[in-house]
């Protein structure tokens, strides 16, 4: 019964990384933002898995998504998918824990209020401390040059500072809003097939 469970429960997170892997390669960009921050709506199926089998098969599925999204299409030395899978598990672990420990509808929309705005914070930061710095240093694409394309965008961007208070948090803010949005529609739709 428990290897059954656990075969059934591996089966759930392989569908939904490919599912989250095809989502990731559907990409829009806001005009409000620059070019190269683009939302994608990959982080729905983790969270819908984290809410379903717990927030340990969330993190799972945003790695796996990751993992094979590098494999096939890798173009940042795996920069972005280790930026994707940071920044989305600050969204899915925080927002499946609080719904797991107390499954009703309140707890689910604390959890992802919660979890934006932890994701928001994450993003920030890594962006601050890592990502931008691991581009300069590994990809040669100074941060200088980021800064002056995000600028053409909005004149409030003049260094690393303001690009991440008027672009990095805010567009992170936007992607949490929709993919909390997009799951509390389909998550009562889903979750009978989730929890079989």
């Amino acid at each position: 019964m428990v290897k059954s469970k656990k075969l059934s429960n591996m089966i759930k997170v392989s569908i939904l990384s490919a599912i989250s892997l095809i989502l990731m390669f559907f990409e829009f960009s806001l005009p409000i933002f620059p070019e190269f921050l683009k939302i994608d709506l990959s982080d729905i199926p983790p969270l819908l898995g984290a809410f379903a089998l717990g927030p340990l098969y969330g993190v799972l599925i945003e790695f796996i998504k990751n993992i094979l999204h590098f494999v096939l299409k890798g173009q940042t030395a795996g920069i972005g998918e280790m930026a994707n899978f940071l920044v989305g598990i600050s969204l899915v672990y925080p927002a499946s824990y609080i719904y797991f420990k107390n499954k009703t509808k309140k707890s689910a929309f604390l959890g992802l209020f919660i979890g934006v705005v932890v994701m928001v914070i994450s993003a920030s930061l890594l962006n601050y401390f890592v990502f931008l710095p691991l581009y300069e240093k590994i990809l040669n694409f100074p941060i200088s040059a980021i800064i002056e394309w995000a600028s053409k965008v909005n004149k409030n961007i003049k260094d690393i500072n303001s690009l991440i208070v008027y672009s990095i948090a805010p567009f992170n803010f936007i992607k949490g809003v929709i993919v909390s949005f997009a799951t509390i529609l389909i998550y009562k739709r889903v979750s009978p097939i989730l929890h079989k």
